[in-house]
């Protein structure tokens, strides 16, 4: 089934107000960004992923603020998963 997109403007759009919905998918590392090692497991596939919590979020979401703990060496694909784009936006839709 296709999630439709609202049409709130993207300029409204802030991580902020989201409730770190992008946190809760699947994150292959394909660059080195010096995540730590604490923060890394292997997918059944045999690659390298961000490791996430019994629940299904990021292990490396600070839970009281909802923003992330390693920001500044965050993974590749968690840098070009920018906030309002349509990647994002189709996220929102399915979780807020």
């Amino acid at each position: 089934m296709m999630t439709e997109i609202p049409s709130q403007p993207v300029e409204s759009i802030t991580c902020s107000s989201c409730e770190a919905c992008c946190c809760r998918l699947e994150v292959f590392l394909i660059t080195d960004t010096g995540v730590p090692d604490r923060f890394i497991e292997q997918s059944e596939a045999g690659g390298l992923v961000m490791a996430r919590l019994d629940d299904g979020w990021c292990a490396a979401l600070d839970r009281s603020t909802m923003l992330c703990t390693i920001y500044e060496k965050r993974p590749w694909v968690c840098r070009e998963f920018e906030m309002g784009s349509y990647e994002c936006r189709v996220e929102r839709a399915e979780h807020l």
